[in-house]
């Protein structure tokens, strides 16, 4: 059974140049290096939304508009892990956090992930 499960600290008060915070992700009950990995992120009466994804090889990696040159994602085939480190943080980006993973490369392209974590709640206030 693939296991996706999400970790990071929950509470971060921005300072006047935007704070910085790491979530990761580890992956059990799959070969992680055969999965292409995404993030998401999902607020209340919001749809879920895309935040990031990475290729197997951890290569090649994609961005939303929102968060491109703030965020980036990276992963750690040897520990079964993909992190995305979060920086200039806004209130806006408050959010339940998923990572999620796919067996097919398209994946990337149709925004299609078969795995799911449970998510981990970023808070960012002022």
């Amino acid at each position: 059974q693939v296991q996706l499960q999400e970790a990071g600290p929950a509470l971060v008060k921005p300072s006047q140049t935007g704070d910085s915070l790491r979530v990761s992700c580890e992956v059990s009950g799959h070969r992680f290096r055969d999965l292409v990995m995404a993030w998401y992120r999902q607020t209340p009466g919001k749809e879920r939304e895309y935040v990031a994804a990475i290729s197997r090889s951890g290569d090649s990696r994609y961005y939303a508009d929102a968060v491109k040159g703030r965020f980036s994602v990276s992963r750690d085939n040897a520990k079964d892990t993909m992190s995305l480190q979060m920086n200039g943080l806004k209130p806006e980006d408050t959010a339940v956090y998923y990572c999620a993973g796919s067996e097919s490369t398209m994946a990337i392209a149709t925004k299609r992930f078969e795995f799911w974590g449970q998510g981990t709640q970023v808070t960012v206030s002022s």
